[in-house]
């Protein structure tokens, strides 16, 4: 160990190496961040600016398209220069802030899915009383749970990384500083590591996983009482469209996080994590906020 240099800087290798792909790459994932950017800034425009969508769905919502712009923006912009240069590199702290501020977002956003399907449940199950359990006072305490939770686990898992020593290696395959790419690369026992991020992927993961579930299944249960087909049909349609969006960022993290570090494989697992950090943002505003007839109704 004292014959070996620390790292100061990481190679990443991306999620392709192949000479030709880059700027096709470049292309499609500058598509994407400028769709997901543009989507959730017109959804936080359209929440501050009408009076109409002051109410807690679209209160949480407003924090959804926050944490979905600090999502995207912590990891495309330096996946996209790195795309148009030869030395794919990044330094140690630039690292570790990434791995900051992209933990942050992950926690955030989990939280939310489940409180936003608290409050759909609260809307269809509890109508007449909305108002009284989705007040103010618990809008504001559920958006502060948010915060503390989120802070509190990338407060963690970025200091478990930050104890580790990095002295060998210094390629990450893949496109961002995530925690089961850089546990590959410690010199030191990554034992905690793991331990602490099974625990999250449980309880935070799969614990919001579930309690999303039980809210929608109850939800399912009262469109089942609709009477009218037409009624039914545009319930399920938007159930089912969040379902979707839901299940497939829920899993996909499940399923990177539950893991040793010793059974990734970084070729496969890069691209399962574009599910989770680049698609979901993007087709956040679409699901949840842009078919929305109350946001169809706005004129700008």
């Amino acid at each position: 160990m004292k014959n070996q240099s620390i790292v100061t800087t990481f190679i990443m290798l991306g999620l392709s190496s192949n000479p030709q792909l880059q700027v096709p790459l470049f292309i499609l994932f500058l598509s994407i961040y400028i769709i997901a950017l543009l989507g959730n800034l017109v959804i936080i425009a359209a929440i501050l600016s009408s009076s109409k969508l002051h109410r807690p769905m679209y209160f949480f919502l407003f924090h959804l398209a926050v944490v979905d712009i600090i999502c995207i923006s912590t990891i495309i912009p330096k996946m996209l220069g790195n795309l148009m240069v030869v030395s794919k590199s990044i330094s140690y702290p630039g690292c570790m802030a990434q791995l900051y501020f992209f933990t942050w977002s992950l926690g955030a956003e989990m939280v939310l899915f489940t409180i936003m399907a608290y409050d759909r449940y609260v809307a269809i199950c509890h109508p007449l009383r909305y108002s009284i359990m989705m007040n103010k006072t618990m809008c504001v305490g559920l958006s502060s749970l948010v915060i503390v939770i989120a802070v509190v686990n990338s407060w963690v898992h970025t200091g478990l990384v930050l104890r580790l020593s990095f002295c060998g290696p210094n390629v990450i395959n893949h496109f961002f500083c995530e925690i089961p790419s850089l546990l590959a690369l410690s010199c030191t026992s990554v034992h905690l590591n793991e331990v602490m991020v099974f625990t999250a992927d449980i309880f935070l993961a799969m614990g919001d996983f579930l309690l999303t579930c039980v809210s929608y299944c109850f939800i399912v249960r009262a469109i089942l009482r609709i009477k009218t087909a037409e009624g039914k049909r545009k319930a399920f349609s938007t159930c089912s469209s969040h379902l979707i969006v839901v299940s497939l960022y829920y899993s996909t993290v499940i399923y990177t996080y539950i893991r040793p570090a010793s059974s990734y494989s970084f070729d496969r697992d890069k691209i399962i994590a574009t599910l989770y950090t680049l698609v979901t943002p993007t087709l956040n505003p679409i699901v949840y906020t842009l078919r929305n007839k109350d946001v169809k109704m706005l004129k700008f």
